[in-house]
């Protein structure tokens, strides 16, 4: 019985094919995917597993957004740590999730569940899976509570999300913030990948909210927003890279294009910076004088 594990956390990774190993002898993991981009890639390439074990927030972005760029065609079996909106639309549709640290029991309990299912029950798993997904990417507008009042925000006017001491809040374009009640993970898990970005641990970033790139230490990137923000919005390197096979990312800046030492002392670029705004979102380069001296790093939409 051939699975895929798509789960951008190695540790977790390793955890769950070893109870597979120790659960179901009989399966085989045949990939172990880390990324949104990934796992299309190999979707597109390869032939349809019998199971998947998909954790729903990866380092690229939404696991429900794999079901908008290719299809999946096999049961999945979602896994996540608690996140009361995404386990509230498994439990309405009848999906199988699994709780991180994934336990030997309940691996064993959804595993048996779909193994029992014919195979018209099975296709009916793969469509409700596939349009649970689907209906998770679409929120168009988010309530925020603010004393008695029920404010309807549009996914437009949100400048960015931000987290701090496990309290989020959420900034518009024109600079107001609101208390939020949700975490960022669930956010992004509501929002088109082509839209918002995760800069890190703090922010989940609106593209129309950008107004420059800086290059920060250590070949870090630091996002300048055209509103204030409570700290500075710091890219780690690992979301810096660009995807694998060069598929659109939120900015391509892979660490082949970056010039040595660029970065290393902090602060704007200097003479030879170009920062302009377009249709296509925000583009920043510089150019030295000295040998191979060209970095480019470009916001796609």
């Amino acid at each position: 019985m051939r699975v895929v594990i798509v789960e951008d956390e190695t540790a977790a990774a390793v955890n769950l094919a070893s109870l597979l190993r120790q659960t179901f002898p009989h399966m085989e993991v045949v990939a172990q995917l880390e990324s949104v981009t990934d796992t299309v890639e190999w979707f597109s390439e390869n032939e349809a597993p019998a199971l998947v074990f998909m954790d729903i927030h990866l380092a690229d972005g939404s696991a429900f957004s794999v079901f908008e760029r290719t299809e999946i065609a096999s049961p999945v079996i979602f896994t996540t740590a608690y996140d009361q909106y995404a386990l509230e639309a498994f439990r309405v549709n009848s999906i199988d999730y699994l709780l991180k640290p994934i336990k030997e029991d309940d691996l064993r309990r959804a595993v048996e569940k779909l193994e029992r299912l014919t195979h018209a029950g099975s296709g009916d798993y793969v469509r409700r899976t596939g349009e649970m997904a689907r209906a998770q990417r679409g929120a168009q507008a988010f309530l925020v509570y603010v004393k008695d009042r029920i404010i309807p925000l549009r996914r437009e006017d949100i400048a960015y999300f931000y987290s701090s001491n496990e309290k989020v809040e959420v900034c518009t374009l024109k600079g107001e913030r609101f208390p939020f009640d949700r975490t960022l993970d669930t956010v992004m898990a509501q929002l088109p990948d082509g839209d918002f970005f995760r800069a890190n641990r703090q922010f989940v970033v609106a593209r129309e909210a950008i107004e420059d790139i800086t290059v920060w230490f250590g070949n870090r990137l630091s996002v300048n927003l055209s509103v204030e923000v409570p700290e500075k919005v710091v890219v780690s390197k690992a979301r810096c890279r660009s995807s694998r096979g060069g598929s659109p990312v939120w900015i391509d800046a892979s660490s082949e294009r970056l010039l040595p030492g660029v970065g290393r002392t902090g602060g704007r670029m200097g003479r030879g910076c170009a920062v302009k705004r377009s249709g296509a979102g925000v583009v920043q380069s510089q150019r030295r004088r000295s040998t191979a001296s060209v970095m480019e790093m470009e916001i796609i939409r």
